[in-house]
């Protein structure tokens, strides 16, 4: 299994592509392109959570999954605005390609950067913890 280090500095990657604010003055770039990477940043970071643990997942984008795995299988508390990330699962597949969904708006991907930042931190700290 990789390191959790590994995973986390990938998440990091993610974060920093999806709050970089200076594609929003791109006419050509879409939010949800931006949102996918949150929600990568978010499965990332608790895939290290879980790597750290020892424990395996499957492969999967479901972030209510990942943090179903987290809860059952270690003593780790997930607050409250963790477990909001779980609407990030969305943006893993049914914003990805051209389709039939609203468009994201600047305030979702405002709400969205907030979660995965969240998470991020929230995974961040608990793998230097070395919980």
């Amino acid at each position: 299994m990789d390191n959790a280090q590994t995973w986390i500095k990938r998440a990091k990657s993610n974060l920093i592509r999806g709050k970089d604010s200076s594609y929003l003055d791109l006419k050509d770039i879409n939010l949800e392109d931006l949102c996918f990477d949150l929600q990568q940043c978010a499965e990332k970071s608790l895939k290290a959570i879980l790597i750290k643990n020892n424990i395996e997942f499957p492969k999967t984008h479901n972030i209510s999954e990942l943090l179903i795995l987290i809860r059952q299988k270690t003593t780790i508390i997930i607050p409250e605005k963790i477990k909001e990330a779980a609407i990030l699962t969305d943006y893993a597949v049914n914003t990805r390609y051209p389709s039939d969904f609203t468009p994201v708006s600047l305030e979702e991907h405002k709400e969205t950067l907030e979660i995965a930042e969240n998470v991020y931190n929230w995974a961040k700290n608990i793998i230097e913890a070395g919980k």
